[in-house]
């Protein structure tokens, strides 16, 4: 695993120490001698991991940290602070400006080391949902990020695993209202419990008598349900072995007994705040997908897709022998309609048009906007003269009712011409079948509209 690592201090021996340990790790490694050098390392190149010194001249490390999560740009990037500090106040102090850990110098080499991979495996992932959500920045990152922060008003659910109740009660009056806080006693139960409810991070106690709490986080990790649920452990001062696996397993991040109140609130929102961010960048990516397929007006698959999934529903119908049938749709002089009633009148047309469309036809066809007031319908396990009899149909239903538009739903006649075509064997092609479907539509056109051809269907 390589990555990308900025080292920031004033001290040179400081920098050197951490570059050369690094190096030996394979990193790549960037330094800064001061807060206001790292903001624009970070703001101009890529940067997967920050260790940070907290005690710098001018700016120090907690105002460099605050600034960073505070930019759109860079928050989602991880902060490690490095500093002689080791009261409670200054580590909760870090992780409330936003640090991903805060480790006390001397700091442990294999430590060291595990928590920066852990949180590289983090940035790549949340790398390749910011690229698949690339199209966001059109509709802003910022207010992604302003969303993020809206929910993280909202408190956090949280599953303890441990088998000691006391741990829970006493966990339970330090977060306060903060957390909806839920315990499991048995850690088997507790795993479904995980799987099957709606956490948004899991505490998993090292103290279970008769289960590996290791084997328990890896279980969870390997589940899909589960599988980016952050995951805490809550360890003795003693595990500092057992610590060290957990982070290579994939754990997030780790508390030592005794829990100090302020440091557990804090590492409990770096953990929600960075799933909310997460889930948010994943629904960005279903609805730019959903977006990126269907035609925003009506609902409907958009011609994108239909170019994609025709070809598939093609090469079935042929490899299986099973008939395979398309009927393309065209609203009469819909020119008319939108110089008569305006184009809000137009529009209304058309959804009401894609309403009876889905009612009128089944769960497994396909039914596409073409284009402007153009629809194409693939009928799979459909011949053709099957296909003729529907498109008729719904010619005679468009013809029949007449259209409610604008506000005072005011009554307008419509009507559709249809061409029909039909899979005519191994010789044919998609091409083929969508030109002979076209040629039938104008054919009905041609003919007087309000009619269906199916000609040109075998």
């Amino acid at each position: 695993m390589t990555a990308r690592i900025l080292v920031v201090d004033d001290i040179p021996a400081n920098v050197r120490l951490l570059e050369v340990r690094l190096l030996a790790e394979y990193f790549e490694v960037v330094t800064a001698n001061s807060g206001p050098e790292a903001l624009e390392i970070c703001e101009a190149s890529k940067v997967d991991v920050v260790l940070l010194d907290v005690m710098m001249p001018g700016m120090d490390g907690f105002e460099v940290c605050r600034r960073l999560k505070a930019d759109p740009a860079t928050a989602h990037l991880p902060v490690v602070m490095i500093t002689a500090l080791d009261h409670v106040a200054d580590r909760v102090r870090g992780l409330e400006a936003g640090a991903d850990d805060f480790l006390t110098k001397p700091v442990n080499d294999l430590q060291l080391m595990t928590r920066v991979k852990s949180l590289v495996r983090l940035k790549m992932l949340t790398d390749e949902l910011r690229l698949r959500t690339v199209t966001a920045t059109n509709i802003g990152l910022d207010s992604l990020l302003w969303s993020v922060d809206k929910d993280a008003e909202e408190p956090a659910r949280v599953l303890l695993i441990d088998e000691r109740r006391e741990t829970f009660e006493r966990i339970r009056a330090k977060v306060g209202g903060d957390v909806e806080l839920e315990v499991a006693t048995d850690p088997h139960a507790g795993f479904f419990q995980a799987a099957e409810g709606n956490h948004e991070c899991v505490i998993v106690s090292t103290a279970l008598s008769d289960v590996d709490p290791l084997r328990l986080c890896s279980q969870l990790r390997s589940l899909d349900r589960t599988r980016f649920l952050p995951i805490i452990l809550l360890a003795d001062r003693e595990d500092d072995h057992r610590i060290i696996r957990g982070l290579e397993l994939g754990v997030n991040d780790y508390l030592v007994r005794p829990i100090e109140p302020h440091e557990l609130t804090a590492r409990l929102r770096t953990q929600i705040r960075r799933k909310r961010y997460n889930d948010q960048l994943r629904a960005s990516v279903t609805q730019s997908l959903e977006m990126a397929v269907t035609d925003a007006l009506t609902g409907l698959h958009n011609r994108r897709y239909l170019d994609s999934h025709l070809q598939t529903l093609f090469d079935r119908a042929v490899a299986r022998r099973r008939p395979l049938s398309v009927m393309m749709v065209d609203l009469d002089r819909f020119k008319a309609i939108n110089d008569t009633y305006g184009h809000d009148g137009g529009d209304d047309v058309l959804r009401e048009f894609a309403r009876r469309l889905r009612q009128n036809m089944r769960g497994i066809d396909l039914i596409c906007r073409f284009g402007g007031e153009e629809f194409v319908i693939i009928m799979p396990d459909t011949d053709g003269s099957v296909a003729e009899k529907v498109a008729e149909r719904i010619r005679a239903e468009i013809a029949r009712v007449p259209f409610a538009i604008g506000k005072q739903g005011q009554s307008v006649e419509v009507t559709v011409s249809v061409g029909v075509s039909s899979v005519q064997g191994v010789a044919d092609s998609v091409a083929g079948l969508l030109k002979r479907a076209d040629m039938a539509l104008y054919e009905a056109k041609r003919n007087g509209r309000n009619r269906v051809v199916a000609r040109a269907a075998a």
